[in-house]
């Protein structure tokens, strides 16, 4: 239940977080920020202040903030309309900005407290893992009930502390039966399984990917200057993930269903990650945040990116795209956005309830 709630919380601060760093920004810039509110209307309280009215609402779906001039599009003081292209830029670009600085900060704490890490099967680490990250359908595996993110810590009474180690044994034992200590979260037990003797290309006699990971830590200076380079590096994993995902989509080559993921699927992994630790659940909100950011900026009319390339066409026209036609567009691809939202839940529900 706590970890439910944890998870709860946890995304409502990750959409608070974005608002926020739009206004931020407009509030930089001198733009009027008319509301910011946290939750859905209708509201719970209100208050003034300044000229910014400050609302806690009913609807526990995400927070808001109305910006004067941003639909509007008047050309006053105060306005967003009114501000150059380049301001206006920044404002767009703030929710992203403020994912990038939660994921360097997470990172940077991670980095001394001890960051969850993949490492070469033969490298010294300080406590070692084994983990199963992949569990291939209809095999020993799969019908073991065994789970991504499982550990594997002993194989009949031997310690496990090299994937190698349960490739040689199952390898061995193939056709006979074996026992698995494993852990879940903080549950640990048992489970006899029947390594198969033949299998298909690509899956081994009990159909699992496995990795082995660590804790690493770092002194505060280390962590100072490495945070920034990781948040770099994976946010450059995370693009070429996505382009990957989009060129198999216009190719219309089978997308995995895993890849496609909407909300329930997010806070159900969540879920599962907060079992493994608050180490792995920090790391994977570090994660998550940069996945946020750019799609966020993925130009997409509806998304943050889509109203960048907007202000990029009026940049290069000198001109803004009339407001009818930015709104017509935004509304078609909002819509579509809504229904790959509606695709992705079902895919979700097929995966978690009904597999």
């Amino acid at each position: 239940m706590l970890e439910i709630i944890l998870v709860f919380f946890s995304l409502i601060f990750l959409i608070i977080l974005h608002e926020f760093g739009h206004f931020f920004f407009a509030k930089i810039f001198k733009v009027k920020v008319e509301e910011f509110g946290i939750f859905l209307p209708p509201p719970i309280f209100k208050k003034k202040i300044g000229e910014t009215i400050y609302s806690l609402n009913l609807l526990p779906f995400g927070a808001f903030v109305k910006i004067f001039g941003e639909t509007e599009r008047k050309k006053e003081e105060g306005s967003f309309f009114n501000l150059p292209i380049s301001k206006r830029a920044w404002i767009v670009l703030g929710g992203c900005l403020s994912f990038w600085i939660l994921a360097m900060v997470f990172y940077f704490v991670l980095l001394q407290i001890g960051i969850p890490t993949v490492v070469e099967d033969e490298k010294e680490i300080l406590n070692p893992q084994v983990k199963i990250i992949q569990v291939k359908e209809n095999s020993p595996a799969f019908f073991a009930n065994l789970k991504a993110g499982d550990e594997i810590l002993e194989i009949e009474g031997i310690k496990i502390e090299k994937a190698s180690q349960v490739q040689k044994i199952v390898k061995e034992k193939a056709g006979e039966k074996i026992n698995l200590l494993l852990k879940r979260g903080k549950e640990i037990f048992r489970v006899e399984i029947v390594p198969r003797k033949e299998f298909p290309e690509g899956e081994g006699p009990l159909g699992i990917v496995l990795v082995k990971t660590g804790i690493e830590k770092y002194s505060f200076f280390e962590a100072f200057y490495r945070a920034p380079l990781l948040t770099f590096k994976n946010s450059l994993a995370i693009l070429k993930g996505y382009f990957e995902f989009f060129k198999k989509l216009i190719k219309q080559e089978k997308v995995p269903e895993a890849s496609l993921m909407g909300p329930l699927g997010i806070g159900h992994l969540m879920w599962q990650i907060s079992q493994m630790g608050f180490n792995y659940y920090l790391s994977f909100l570090a994660l998550l945040s940069l996945y946020l950011a750019i799609f966020n900026l993925l130009p997409i009319p509806a998304l943050d990116g889509g109203k960048l390339l907007f202000l990029g066409i009026e940049a290069l026209r000198k001109k803004p795209v009339s407001q009818k036609t930015e709104e017509a567009i935004t509304g078609v691809f909002f819509f579509l956005l809504i229904l790959l939202a509606i695709f992705a839940t079902l895919g979700d529900i097929k995966r978690i309830f009904l597999k």
